[in-house]
């Protein structure tokens, strides 16, 4: 029986819903029901506490493809209260980076707004009682600082962007639980980027990931129109991957996942919307943007180096 019902799991963890929606706040609030309907999402047991995790990696608006929208948390909000009561302990976490502070930016990007109207709190994970964690990934111990609420949640959900990023190509669900580190210098895991995100994703689980593509970055941003939704982050990317044009095997993270089991891309299934249509209108990286990219962010921190400024987190691949 209890094969049965880990197989079954497993099953369910490939599938990627891709749904169209629109930019109304109802209209993504029933984009995000039926994703989570095509998944077959249920969670494992009641729900009275739920922290939902955005990528606000920085202070750009949510129009610039880097940041979640807040109308897309909104219909996680409207949906998290319709299925479990509107008094439901919703929190919208985020944490420190080297240079953004999670109370500026949620002031900024509209989610102060956003939690006096739908009644729910705002937390800094920085600030949380902290877990010192260890993982093996690739032959090397890591250290975390990890969050002890998001280990007690009922149920996390992982609200990631869809967009690339120069070192490691493909930033969406597994890369969003990097942000999750409490440390504020995350730097610190850059040269060993790849394994980082493995190793928090082997501490850190969400029990459901839900993409905004409202609008994607690649080579510029674009009105995808898309919400992706998935029990398994690891699935999530491997779908994403190809829509932004990349091989997912040849990503390198990716197939750090599969070598340390936390990720298996035999039988991942796309219900709903065609995948081509997304691949189509994605403005698809080349090898020459990124080298330019990469020229751009040395002579950046050249001059940060030089005046003593301040680089933004997204330059920093934080």
């Amino acid at each position: 029986m209890v094969k049965t019902q880990r197989r079954e799991r497993i099953r369910l963890g490939s599938i990627v819903s891709l749904v169209r929606t629109h930019s109304s706040e109802e209209e993504i609030k029933n984009s995000v029901s039926e994703a989570l309907d095509l998944i077959h999402f249920k969670p494992n047991g009641p729900v009275e506490s739920v922290a939902i995790k955005p990528n606000l990696c920085y202070y750009w608006d949510a129009a610039t493809g880097y940041t979640t929208n807040p109308r897309v948390v909104a219909g996680v909000i409207d949906w998290v209260h319709e299925r479990y009561g509107v008094n439901t302990a919703i929190k919208v976490v985020e944490s420190d980076a080297t240079a953004m502070r999670t109370k500026h930016a949620f002031l900024m990007l509209g989610y102060e707004r956003l939690a006096e109207e739908k009644n729910v709190e705002l937390f800094n994970l920085s600030d949380d009682t902290l877990d010192k964690k260890k993982v093996q990934v690739n032959g090397r111990e890591i250290t975390f600082k990890v969050p002890r609420s998001l280990l007690k949640s009922d149920l996390f959900i992982n609200l990631p962007k869809l967009k690339i990023m120069r070192e490691i190509h493909v930033s969406c669900a597994l890369k969003n639980i990097f942000g999750c580190i409490a440390s504020r210098r995350k730097i610190i895991y850059h040269p060993f980027l790849s394994d980082a995100i493995i190793g928090i994703n082997k501490i850190l689980h969400p029990h459901l990931t839900i993409v905004d593509g409202l609008v994607a970055l690649g080579r510029f941003p674009v009105k995808l129109g898309l919400i992706m939704a998935s029990v398994d982050p690891f699935s999530i990317d491997w779908v994403a991957s190809q829509i932004m044009g990349y091989n997912p095997s040849r990503i390198r993270y990716l197939k750090l996942a599969r070598k340390e089991k936390l990720g298996n891309s035999k039988g991942v299934a796309i219900l709903g919307e065609d995948i081509k249509v997304f691949k189509s209108m994605f403005p698809h990286k080349n090898s020459i943007s990124f080298k330019w990219w990469g020229i751009q962010l040395s002579l950046l921190k050249s001059y940060c180096r030089i005046v003593g400024d301040v680089i933004p987190p997204v330059l920093e691949e934080t």
